[in-house]
């Protein structure tokens, strides 16, 4: 007959560069008092709770708005020298973080080096949990590493609760490379803001179900990271008014996504944003700007390069002498 061993519960004493000395009050782990009885619920009672305790995740956010905005301004700087962002993330923070940096290219035509993630125990812990490699700083650093981070990256680590070894730890190395930093956490005064320059902070409370960081917690970083790529791809230029020109016209549906943008743009019917797509080799930005600034492929193309993708510059080119 097997014998069942249980696991080592003891924590190390020391992970990274600080000291787990005494148990950190992390809000996220605590007893919500608005889910007492959850399990006696019905199915209605159950998604009214969930739903009024997802109502706090947008004002929980707010709070950290001039930090994002920090945040924005640095990502577009990186990529506009010619860095990269990368996140770091375990479990669900990893999970969102891999979310946000694939769905980059698609949406604005860059390359997948230019948003990368890094989740705690590869690409495989994205459908099986990996929770092991949470606990080791070394591993973190180890990752981190190999993307070899300079002064040029920034660095976001996407923790819950703000002190996950893995990810404190590879911020730490990436700093200590002159990378600049950041921190995407649910909890105050953790680990992780201690590492990073600039800590966002989404204080969401317990969850409904205790410690399922998956929920509220989840949700805000998703919220977050939305606004950071967001916000520099626009800040670059990617965006024109509030369209997604720089789409990557790969399947049927952002092909036409593709056309109605230029339709809008450029008030034109739909035949000519054919034509025009098609002359502009697929690339919306160049259609975008051969239109609006009534010029040939070449000289589009010579005003995107000069404006560094910048759609609204390469328009108004005269701007770009200043």
């Amino acid at each position: 007959m097997a014998t069942l061993t249980m696991p080592d519960l003891t924590l190390p004493q020391k992970a990274g560069t600080y000291t787990l000395s005494e148990p950190l009050l992390m809000t996220t782990e605590l007893s919500n008092t608005a889910s007492e009885g959850f399990d006696t619920k019905s199915a209605l009672e159950i998604a009214r709770i969930i739903n009024q305790e997802d109502i706090k995740v947008a004002a929980a956010v707010k709070k950290s708005l001039p930090e994002i905005a920090i945040v924005i301004d640095t990502v577009a700087r990186a990529l506009r020298d010619g860095g990269r962002l990368i996140y770091v993330g375990a479990g669900s923070s990893g999970r969102i973080s891999s979310l946000d940096a694939s769905e980059c290219p698609p949406t604005y035509s860059t390359s997948p080096q230019q948003v990368q993630y890094i989740m705690a125990g590869g690409p495989k812990a994205l459908a099986s949990a990996s929770d092991v490699n949470e606990d080791s700083p070394e591993i973190g650093q180890r990752d981190i590493a190999r993307r070899r981070p300079t002064r040029k990256d920034i660095v976001i680590g996407v923790s819950a609760s703000g002190r996950t070894p893995y990810v404190v730890g590879a911020v730490e190395y990436a700093r200590a490379r002159g990378a600049k930093t950041a921190a995407v956490v649910c909890n105050l005064n953790t680990p992780l803001a201690e590492a990073a320059d600039t800590t966002i902070i989404a204080e969401v409370g317990p969850e409904v179900i205790s410690g399922s960081t998956r929920m509220k917690a989840s949700s805000a970083q998703k919220m977050i990271l939305n606004m950071i790529t967001t916000g520099a791809m626009t800040r670059l230029g990617y965006v024109y008014d509030n369209l997604m020109v720089n789409v990557h016209m790969k399947n049927a549906k952002l092909v036409e996504r593709g056309i109605r943008v230029l339709m809008k743009v450029c008030e034109i019917d739909r035949d000519t944003a054919i034509r025009t797509i098609k002359s502009a080799g697929k690339s919306i930005p160049i259609a975008v700007v051969m239109l609006k600034a009534n010029v040939d492929k070449m000289e589009a193309v010579r005003r995107l390069t000069k404006s560094d993708g910048n759609v609204r510059l390469a328009i108004e080119d005269s701007r770009l002498e200043l």
